[in-house]
């Protein structure tokens, strides 16, 4: 019989023996938890670090202030200004020989409040927002919505907030029109179909009962809020509230076997890439997962990945464990590797004729490697070199992970980018890494169960071997 020589991706459920899928299934409900709880980027980086100090992790900055030296086999992270986070497991190995690098994003596409938001209009309080990252803005009307966030006072205390997400809890929502009076709207293209600023949320409608008063209804919402977090309207100037999807992250189809969840992108990642680094213990090379901020606009700021908060670490741990020089430090960086883990987009049956069906990725067939992302001509990618990919090839293939190899969308159709160019400016290599998605950038999107296993399972590997 002739050897077959052809490249088929498997469906992973088929490899799945019973207790595969008993495992499989338990992570899938620990990970629904987490996206029920987990909605902002304060709220990821709060869980992870409650869990690492769990799991032996110490404060960098702590051995810093005592000058402690790290030693192989030491756990530590960096939270950056409570909305990124690094974690590192000390390796055997000098770090001059390089690290091994998850690294994920946990901002997802949402809606904002501005600065000065809370207005009243013909007797109804509302919330004026700006969204945040690529959103189709027609998706974010009718929905129920929670609030999230945090209000700084000028004392410097901090209060945190989440309405909506307690089945006692009230929900928001931005309205729309009534079809009856929509026909000028229909005509119009997708993309005005509701304008950026009409995505404003209605918040209440009782109004105090002082009749000689202006504007009751937000003295009245002024008056709830001081009550139950004792703020005035002066203090939205230094919060942050992130409005998202209300409700709890859910099984997906007949069969229960994919994940209806706001934020896959790329919280999903971050998950999987998170419980992967929580095993890893005694490595050879030092292992590290990045939990980065604004990746959706640009990966900028103090805590996007753009930030030198990353290489700060690196050379801090450096110093911790020898002599620091900064020839060390671009030794370091220069000879890592690094999955950027990130979400791709699914083939989606409803619309074809985007995808080219040999380059795309499906739903159940594992974890999904691109080689380059960008848009018309590779713009603003990565693109992974071969030497490298034949390397993660023999990775995955060891520890029987199910992969598939992907783009995102057909030739001059659309594009997207990550934070791998960031990484690789380091001169490491690096290819993306991660989850196909359906609904991507969705208030709800979809995942398999399978695929985020099997991400869970590539991301360990990597740590392993790499």
């Amino acid at each position: 019989m002739s050897k077959d020589l052809t490249k088929k991706y498997e469906y992973a459920w088929n490899k799945y023996s019973k207790d595969d899928m008993k495992e499989l299934f338990e992570f899938s409900e620990k990970y629904k938890n987490f996206m029920s709880k987990c909605k902002t980027e304060r709220e990821c980086v709060d869980e992870f670090i409650s869990r690492a100090k769990s799991n032996g992790y110490k404060d960098l900055n702590d051995a810093i202030k005592q000058n402690r030296s790290l030693k192989p086999g030491d756990k530590v992270y960096v939270n950056n200004k409570g909305k990124s986070l690094a974690m590192f497991v000390i390796g055997e190995k000098s770090l001059e020989e390089g690290m091994c690098i998850l690294g994920a994003h946990i901002d997802s596409p949402r809606l904002d409040l501005k600065q000065n938001p809370l207005y009243e209009d013909t007797d109804l309080a509302m919330f004026e927002t700006h969204y945040y990252g690529g959103i189709k803005k027609y998706q974010w009307v009718t929905l129920p919505l929670a609030i999230h966030g945090v209000i700084v006072k000028k004392d410097g205390s901090k209060i945190k907030v989440s309405i909506g997400e307690d089945e006692n809890d009230p929900v928001f929502g931005v309205s729309d029109l009534l079809i009856h009076l929509a026909h000028d709207q229909m005509e119009k293209k997708g993309d005005k179909l509701v304008e950026g600023e009409d995505l404003n949320i209605l918040i209440g409608s009782i109004p105090v009962k002082d009749k000689d008063t202006k504007q009751r209804v937000k003295k009245n919402i002024l008056k709830l809020l001081n009550e139950k977090y004792d703020i005035v309207e002066e203090d939205f100037v230094s919060s942050e509230f992130e409005v998202v999807p209300a409700g709890k992250a859910r099984d997906y189809g007949l069969d229960k076997s994919m994940v209806m969840a706001y934020g896959h992108d790329d919280k999903v990642c971050a998950y999987t890439s998170f419980e992967a680094i929580m095993k890893i213990n005694n490595p050879k090379k030092t292992c590290a997962a990045l939990f980065v901020d604004k990746e959706e606009i640009g990966s900028v700021g103090a805590t996007g990945m753009h930030s030198k908060s990353f290489e700060y670490a690196v050379a801090e741990i450096i110093n911790l464990c020898g002599d620091y020089s900064e020839l060390k430090l671009k030794r370091a960086l220069a000879s890592s590797k690094m999955l950027s883990s990130d979400v791709s987009a699914a083939f989606d049956p409803n619309y074809p004729s985007v995808m080219e069906k040999n380059n795309c990725a499906y739903f159940g067939k594992g974890i999904v490697f691109n080689k380059y992302t960008g848009a018309r001509g590779k713009s603003g990618s990565n693109d992974a070199n071969p030497e490298y990919i034949a390397e993660i090839r023999s990775i995955m293939d060891k520890h029987n992970v199910s992969w598939q190899a992907s783009e995102l969308g057909k030739v001059d159709q659309g594009g997207g980018g990550t934070i791998a160019y960031i990484l690789a400016e380091y001169n490491m290599q690096v290819i993306d890494c991660g989850v196909a998605l359906l609904n991507m950038h969705a208030p709800w999107e979809i995942a398999s169960k399978a695929d985020i296993y099997e991400a869970f399972n590539g991301y360990y590997a990597f740590l392993l071997e790499a």
